[in-house]
């Protein structure tokens, strides 16, 4: 995907190694809850998801207050600043990838009147504290709604390419564009919806609301794919499209268990992650990604 004419987003934390100082509730409930979900969900301790970070907030709730613009605070208790970001290849591309975003939701949320409030993407090794508690990067990326930040470990593609055989710029930037369709449904209330309905739901049937949220978000990051046709590349949606594949919960569940067991299923199959990611970048409306109608 050709983005290099673009300009690094402003929007970019670097918090280093053993993540930034963010205030707000969920502490260490998350990082408490992480093994325990990734353990049951997958049958081991280090599976990387993407979007986990939503799933948990939905669950139990988030909390915390909104990210500040004046910097974050890092790990040895120093200002981290811009300066610090988006200075590695891997960095540099997740940064453009981001003013490419910024650009098209801006763009889509002015056609239907309103303004897009773009989110944070933040850096980190290791572990981080986010808006919604402590994360290792064992959970892969995730976006926490309470400071409206995305959160990465870059050594995430890696394992990506070789791990789940997803090489590729385009399936690193599908990773990135799902995160933000988890944004999307933050800032338009989808989420708070959705975490209102499971409280009053089954487990069984809140993981069945969960695969709807992660399922529009695949859908939304095709829709940014799709709004950026120009800058395709030959065998780019091929790429997003085995990414999106390799992250089915039966394609995970199968791999690491051996069995597959549909009624803990949070984030789609590997048909549904296809079939609507593909939706997006057929359609490249927003419109076109309603997942709580019907089957999915």
């Amino acid at each position: 995907m050709r983005l290099d004419d673009l300009d690094p987003s402003d929007n970019v934390r670097d918090l280093g190694s053993g993540g930034g100082g963010f205030g707000g509730g969920g502490g260490n409930i998350l990082f408490a809850l992480l093994p325990m979900l990734l353990g049951s969900r997958l049958g081991c301790g280090t599976i990387a998801l993407i979007g986990i970070g939503a799933a948990i907030f939905m669950t139990m709730g988030g909390g915390g207050a909104l990210l500040s613009g004046g910097g974050v605070t890092g790990s040895g208790g120093q200002q981290v600043t811009q300066q610090k970001a988006c200075d590695t290849p891997e960095e540099l591309q997740a940064c453009r990838v981001m003013t490419s975003t910024e650009q098209t939701w801006t763009k889509l949320f002015a056609d239907g009147g309103q303004r897009y409030p773009a989110p944070v993407l933040n850096f980190y090794e290791g572990r981080v504290q986010s808006g919604c508690g402590q994360a290792s990067s064992a959970a892969g990326p995730f976006y926490c709604p309470s400071d409206r930040g995305i959160y990465l470990d870059t050594a995430f593609f890696r394992e990506l390419a070789t791990r789940f055989g997803a090489a590729g710029d385009f399936a690193q930037n599908y990773v990135i564009a799902h995160e933000v369709g988890h944004h999307i449904q933050n800032v338009t209330g989808t989420m708070e919806q959705v975490r209102a309905r499971q409280a009053r739901m089954s487990q069984a049937e809140g993981n069945e609301l969960s695969v709807r949220v992660e399922l529009q978000a695949d859908c939304y990051a095709g829709v940014w794919g799709a709004q950026n046709r120009d800058r395709l590349e030959p065998g780019d949606i091929e790429e997003g499209l085995r990414a999106a594949e390799a992250i089915g919960d039966d394609t995970l569940q199968r791999q690491a268990q051996g069995t597959v067991v549909p009624e803990s299923f949070t984030h789609g199959t590997s048909e549904q992650r296809m079939r609507w990611l593909k939706r997006g970048l057929e359609s490249g409306d927003p419109a076109a990604c309603d997942t709580f109608s019907g089957a999915i």
